[in-house]
C-alpha cells in the first residue's frame, strides 16, 4: 500500500508539467506575436523614412536644375533617378509592412515622413541664424518632433496583436461581416453626403475634402493589408492567387489610391501643403484605424489599459505632426524643404 500510495505521489506532479507546457506555448505566441509586430513597424518607418528622403532629393534636382543653367530636363539627372529608386523602394516596405502587423499600427507612422522632413529642413536652413534665434525660430518644431516620437514609442508598443493569416477564406468573412458591411453603409453615405456638398455647393473646406480623402483611404488600406498578406502566404508557399477575392481587393486598391490622389491634388490646388500634412494625417489615420478595427477586429480581446495606451501615442502622434507642420513656412511655387540658398552654384549630378 504504501508503494502504491508513493508511486501514485509520483505520477501526481504530471497535471502541472502539462499545464506548464501550455503556459511556454503561449508565452511563444505572444513572443512571436511581438516580432511580427516589430518587422512590420521597423519595415514602416524604414519606408517612411526612405521615401521622406526620395521626395527631398527630387525636390532638390528640380531646384539645382532651376538655380543654374543646366539645360537638361530632370529624367535626365542621376539624383533625379536616385530618388525615384528610392521612393520605389520606400513604398514597397511600407506595402510589405502590412504583411506583417496590424493595419492599426502601421498607419500611425506615417508620421515618420513628417518627422524626417521636418530634421531636413532644418538642416539644410537658408538662413544662418545665432543659436538663441535659431531655438525660438524652430521650437515648435522641436517638440513636435520629441512628441511624435514619443507617440510612435507608445504606438510600438501597446499595438494589438492581432496577426491572422491573410488567406482568401478569411479575407472574405472579414467582407461579408455585418459590422463591416455596416461600417461601409456609412461610409459610403457620409461619402456620397460629402461628394454633393463639394461639387453642387461648392463646400471647398479643409475639412470636407480631406474627409473624401480618409474614407477613400481607409478602404486603400484596407485592401493593401489583404493584397500584401496574400501575396506573402503565396511567396511562403501557401498560393492565395487563385482565389477571386485577390483580384476584388487589388482591383479595389489602385481604384481608391487614384481616386485618393484627385481629391489630394484639388485639395493642394486651395490650401497650405503644411495644413493639409496635418489636417490629412490626423483625418486619415483616424478613419483608417477604425476601419481596420472592424475589418481586421485589431483590437479584438486587447485589454482596456493597452487600447487608451494606444490611443494616447496617437494622440501624442496628432499632436506632434500638428506642431511640426504648424512651424512650416507658407508654400510658394517650386520652394523645396531645400532653399535655393543652400544649393551650390555649379550644375546638377
Amino acid at each position: 500500500m504504501d508503494g502504491a500510495h508513493s508511486a501514485g505521489l509520483q505520477l501526481q506532479p504530471l497535471p502541472p508539467t502539462s499545464s506548464a507546457t501550455s503556459t511556454s506555448l503561449s508565452s511563444s505566441e505572444g513572443s512571436f506575436s511581438y516580432k511580427e509586430n516589430l518587422i512590420g513597424a521597423l519595415l514602416a518607418i524604414f519606408g517612411h523614412l526612405v521615401v521622406s528622403i526620395a521626395l527631398n532629393l527630387q525636390k532638390y534636382c528640380h531646384i539645382r536644375l532651376a538655380g543654374s543653367k543646366d539645360p537638361r530636363a530632370y529624367f535626365k539627372t542621376k539624383t533625379w533617378w536616385l530618388g525615384l529608386l528610392l521612393l520605389l523602394l520606400g513604398e514597397l516596405g511600407v506595402f510589405a509592412s502590412y504583411a506583417f502587423a496590424p493595419l492599426s499600427l502601421i498607419v500611425p507612422l506615417s508620421a515618420v515622413s513628417v518627422i524626417a522632413s521636418a530634421i531636413i529642413g532644418i538642416i539644410f536652413i537658408k538662413e544662418k541664424w545665432k543659436p538663441k534665434d535659431f531655438v525660438r525660430r524652430y521650437i515648435l518644431s522641436f517638440v513636435g518632433c520629441g512628441l511624435a516620437i514619443v507617440g510612435t514609442y507608445l504606438l510600438v508598443t501597446f499595438a494589438p496583436n492581432s496577426h491572422e493569416k491573410m488567406t482568401g477564406e478569411n479575407i472574405a468573412r472579414h467582407l461579408v461581416s455585418w459590422p463591416f458591411l455596416l461600417y461601409m453603409l456609412v461610409a459610403i453615405i457620409l461619402f456620397c453626403l460629402l461628394l454633393y456638398f463639394y461639387k453642387e455647393k461648392n463646400a471647398n473646406s479643409i475639412v470636407v475634402i480631406l474627409l473624401l480623402v480618409a474614407l477613400l483611404g481607409s478602404m486603400t488600406v484596407v485592401t493593401v493589408k489583404a493584397v500584401a498578406g496574400m501575396l506573402v502566404l503565396s511567396i511562403q508557399g501557401n498560393l492565395q492567387l487563385d482565389y477571386p477575392i485577390f483580384y476584388v481587393m487589388f482591383v479595389c486598391m489602385v481604384a481608391t489610391a487614384i481616386y485618393q490622389a484627385t481629391f489630394l491634388s484639388q485639395a493642394s490646388q486651395i490650401y497650405d501643403s503644411s495644413l493639409i500634412a496635418s489636417v490629412g494625417y490626423i483625418l486619415s489615420t483616424t478613419v483608417a484605424i477604425t476601419a481596420g478595427a472592424i475589418f481586421y477586429l485589431d483590437f479584438l480581446g486587447e485589454e482596456a489599459l493597452h487600447i487608451c495606451m494606444f490611443a494616447l501615442g496617437c494622440l501624442i502622434a496628432f499632436l506632434g505632426v500638428f506642431l511640426i507642420t504648424r512651424n512650416r513656412k507658407k508654400a510658394i511655387p517650386f520652394e523645396p524643404y531645400i532653399s535655393m540658398d543652400a544649393m551650390p552654384d555649379e550644375g546638377a549630378g
